[in-house]
């Protein structure tokens, strides 16, 4: 009997490659790696289906769940994560200084329930006493216009909302048209030096290092599904899956670590990795629901106070129980 063939879309990242290239295989399973970047993989599948798994995005995961939908069934396995204080930018001459001063602002955003802005939202209402409600969000493309929200919500009660499908983001932050942005990806203006752009937080690596002393959370952006009918006509499929993620990302640990030569162009990673692992652990990266309860709960706790879901649930309703309850030695 042959394996179980599946097409499985995910980015050509350091801690898959080793799957990506064959290196690791999943048990019983002839894979098709396809890389792909986020914003194109998480629309073809929620809003097509085409692939049999894929990695995807955490919010539209808990807005699906939220609302009753499970046509994806998931796996505790994180192949994006990012600390978001180094993701807000403002016009430099819109006179912001600090989180607070971006009361009553307009502020652009490329997706609203985008698993980086949610994040975003969340510190700055927990952290710095600015909530969702207190600014005016103003919709569309990033660095092209006409992007479109991914996944549908209800109207949000008290946010106030507009949508631009001419000018960037990138343009209007540079005019001065907003006067601050959130997002994944840098704005345009910015990487092109504009004088008129700025991050709010220019020491961010000092304030997310903060944060995480603070929480104990290093925030999770993605998480790996499978379409709910493949994993109901092979439920082994998850936990194959789950294995072998965790040992491509053994892989890309050890060589990350090899000091004879440097795995990655950066003249200084050694150093950076014992400064990561001594800040966040020596698992800094964690797989598996345990280690990252905390993290997964306090995202819905985010996405219910900002009206992206309707009622809670609990973190176990997420994932796959083969990926849960698993065999010891």
């Amino acid at each position: 009997m042959g394996k179980l063939k599946i097409t499985l879309a995910c980015g050509p990242y350091d801690r898959t490659w080793a799957l990506a290239i064959g290196q690791i295989q999943p048990e019983g399973v002839d894979l098709n790696y396809i890389p792909l970047p986020p914003e194109e993989l998480f629309w073809r599948m929620a809003v097509h289906g085409e692939f049999d798994a894929a990695e995807f995005s955490l919010g539209a995961m808990i807005i699906l769940l939220g609302r009753e939908d499970r046509r994806f069934v998931g796996i505790p396995v994180f192949p994006s994560r990012f600390f978001r204080h180094s993701s807000i930018f403002i016009n430099v001459h819109a006179g912001i200084k600090r989180p607070e001063d971006l009361k009553g602002r307009k502020v652009g955003i490329p997706d609203y329930t985008m698993t980086a802005n949610t994040w975003i939202r969340g510190f700055l209402e927990h952290d710095y006493g600015v909530k969702p409600t207190h600014l005016h969000w103003v919709s569309g493309g990033l660095n092209e216009p006409g992007r479109r929200q991914r996944v549908a919500t209800p109207p949000i009660k008290g946010l106030k909302m507009t949508y631009s499908n001419t000018s960037t983001l990138s343009e209007m932050l540079d005019r001065g048209e907003i006067d601050a942005l959130i997002g994944a990806r840098e704005p345009d203006c910015f990487r092109r030096k504009s004088p008129n752009v700025a991050r709010l937080f220019p020491n961010y690596k000092e304030v997310e290092i903060s944060y995480f002393r603070q929480t104990g959370i290093f925030p999770i952006m993605h998480l790996i599904v499978l379409k709910r009918e493949i994993y109901e006509n092979h439920p082994w499929l998850a936990y194959s899956l789950h294995k072998a993620f965790i040992e491509s990302k053994e892989v890309c640990a050890r060589e990350m670590s090899m000091q004879s030569a440097l795995r990655y162009m950066l003249p200084w990673m050694i150093q950076e990795l014992e400064e990561t692992i001594q800040i966040l652990g020596e698992d800094y990266w964690p797989y598996g629901l345990d280690a990252n309860r905390k993290t997964l709960e306090t995202f819905i706790t985010y996405s219910l106070e900002q009206g992206l879901i309707e009622s809670t649930f609990n973190v176990e309703e997420m994932f796959a129980p083969e990926t849960i309850n698993i065999a010891r030695i």
